[in-house]
């Protein structure tokens, strides 16, 4: 996770995500480098759009927030309901 960041950071700052910029951020984080996952990680970014990424995945990750609130809703109604049954039956013993 940390080669992520690392790649992150450096996309950020504008440098160049290789096998040795990779290697610096993440040892002077204090962090070990694994060179077969860093190797990985720079194979996988080439020809991606980080900044189209990203934006895809803000827009991923606001998605299913808002599903929760539908189902709270569905469950004030269902408590509504049972509420409105107990009443009833107290009136009829």
């Amino acid at each position: 996770m940390e080669n992520v960041y690392a790649a992150l950071l450096l996309h950020k700052l504008g440098k160049e995500i290789n096998e040795n910029n990779l290697k610096s951020v993440v040892a002077a984080a204090g962090g070990q480098t694994d060179e077969s996952k860093i190797k990985s990680l720079v194979a996988s970014l080439k020809g991606v759009d980080i900044d189209k990424e990203l934006e895809s995945a803000s827009l991923m990750a606001a998605a299913p927030a808002a599903a929760p609130k539908e189902e709270k809703k569905e469950d004030k109604i269902e408590e509504k309901k049972e509420a409105a049954a107990e009443g009833l039956s107290a009136l009829f013993g």
